[in-house]
């Protein structure tokens, strides 16, 4: 594509107040309206107003927040994307980030689980729009909703911010603990999100949060099985009780200790099934790629050292590949585990549920929630946008019920639409410019002329805001 015009040509001016750059918003904000979140925020949040009228209109305030990590801000001052062109004829109330970044500050922890709360009641009305855990009876994978558990270190760059430390990855930052569900007919929503100070340990906190979680997960599919799938960080009894306690199953990697090898030891050499990886795994130790490995299980009765009640019996799940590395080969201390490098893990699921190879493949499946990680850090967990942690408490939140909203979008738009990604979302849906013209007292939107997008961006404007009015030249 080439530039067709002489430098001296072409000019420009921003003096057009008719023009939005982000129509999208108009029904992603309408199902958001339609699934009560103004609503919700003016029963259950009970910022203080004493004194300031800066924490008056909590619900006006909640969806300007919203609207603006909608389009893809990642601090208080891209709010500002919000207040440009028409954008006051379409929507009411839309706050300055000044007045934003107060409201946030006067959180205390009480009032971020109200956001808490608020998230999990929004979730389940937009369940009533768009089935966000869609299972189906086809096979055991398909009608299993997967909860992941995982924690995320988001950067920070000054030591005067609230509860920042250095976490496992060796950056100072604040420690974000995120919960998400998904069926093999969905993608991820996120059902459960903590703020906790940088420097604390991945598992603290997180049996509450697995008790929270699964108690929301439940109110979507109600018969439906469940299994909780985490790494070795969240490996102990207290996480697994709370997920038995929510008639949930657990698979769980466990650290290679004294107790986990003895078991792998007593596995016969007849009981190890070959498994084909449906794409290879490059192995950095070794500079090699890993293309097949073997599989075994063994029954298995974790946290033995706690009282017997804490105790969980199980399958232990093994998965072998060969060690590559000569050093070690070489070595010969142990012949069983100088060969072979063993990964395990830990499920109360039954054979009748998943066999050893299809326990294996779900389990490593797990690591989906990177994805989750990742695409919140690339927006609006992107940066900690205040020094006082409850508003960064507050920030997180509203980030994970932003994401809820626009899965919900996309699930109402359907087709391959509804499980692409928040960055795709916006360039095809939310990021539409559009001239508002006003005619009989009535908005008319003149969007894009051969707009590639056209359809998708019609399904949810007739699935929130009913058909589009003919527009008569």
């Amino acid at each position: 594509m080439l530039f067709n015009h002489t430098p001296t040509a072409v000019s420009h001016s921003f003096d057009d107040a008719n023009l939005t750059a982000t129509t999208g918003l108009v029904p992603i904000m309408g199902l958001a309206q339609n699934a009560g979140l103004p609503d919700l925020a003016e029963d259950q949040l009970t910022v203080s107003t004493t004194g300031a009228d800066k924490c008056a209109n909590p619900a006006p305030k909640l969806a300007t927040l919203v609207a603006g990590m909608a389009v893809g801000a990642d601090s208080i001052d891209d709010m500002n994307l919000l207040r440009h062109g028409g954008m006051k004829h379409l929507f009411d109330r839309v706050y300055a980030p000044s007045t934003l970044g107060s409201f946030l500050r006067s959180f205390t922890f009480g009032h971020v689980r109200q956001l808490d709360a608020i998230s999990s009641c929004l979730l389940t009305n937009l369940n009533e729009h768009t089935s966000l855990l869609p299972t189906s009876q086809e096979t055991a994978e398909s009608s299993t909703v997967f909860v992941e558990i995982d924690d995320t270190v988001i950067d920070v760059h000054s030591a005067r911010k609230q509860g920042a430390g250095f976490g496992y990855q060796g950056s100072r930052g604040l420690n974000a603990l995120l919960a998400t569900a998904s069926t093999s007919n969905s993608s991820q929503i996120i059902v459960g999100q903590r703020l906790r100070k940088g420097s604390t340990s991945s598992a603290r906190g997180a049996d509450k949060l697995v008790s929270d979680t699964l108690a929301t997960t439940k109110r979507f599919n109600p018969g439906a099985a469940v299994l909780v799938r985490v790494d070795s960080a969240y490996y102990s009894s207290s996480v697994t009780k709370a997920v038995q306690d929510a008639g949930a199953n657990v698979s769980i990697t466990v650290r290679m200790d004294k107790k986990v090898k003895a078991a792998i030891a007593t596995i016969t050499d007849d009981a190890w099934t070959g498994i084909a990886y449906p794409d290879a795994i490059y192995d950095e130790e070794t500079g090699a790629w890993i293309a097949r490995g073997e599989v075994a299980e063994v029954p298995f009765t974790a946290f033995t050292s706690k009282k017997k009640a804490l105790q969980v019996t199980g399958r232990l799940v093994v998965r072998r590949i060969l060690e590559l590395n000569e050093t070690k080969r070489a070595a010969g201390q142990d012949p069983l585990f100088d060969l072979f490098r063993y990964h395990a893990f830990f499920t109360t699921l039954d054979q009748d549920h998943f066999d050893t190879v299809v326990a294996d493949q779900v389990h490593r499946r797990h690591t989906i929630i990177e994805q989750i990680n990742a695409e919140l850090k690339n927006g609006a967990l992107a940066h900690m946008p205040s020094g006082v942690f409850n508003a960064n408490a507050a920030w997180v939140t509203i980030a994970a019920l932003t994401h809820n909203l626009l899965r919900a979008a996309a699930g109402v738009v359907g087709g391959r639409t509804s499980k692409v990604r928040a960055q795709t979302l916006r360039m095809r849906i939310i990021d539409v410019p559009a001239r508002v013209a006003h005619r009989a007292r009535k908005l008319i939107l003149h969007l894009l002329k051969k707009w590639l997008w056209v359809q998708e961006f019609s399904r949810l404007w007739q699935a929130v805001l009913g058909p589009p009015r003919p527009v008569v030249a």
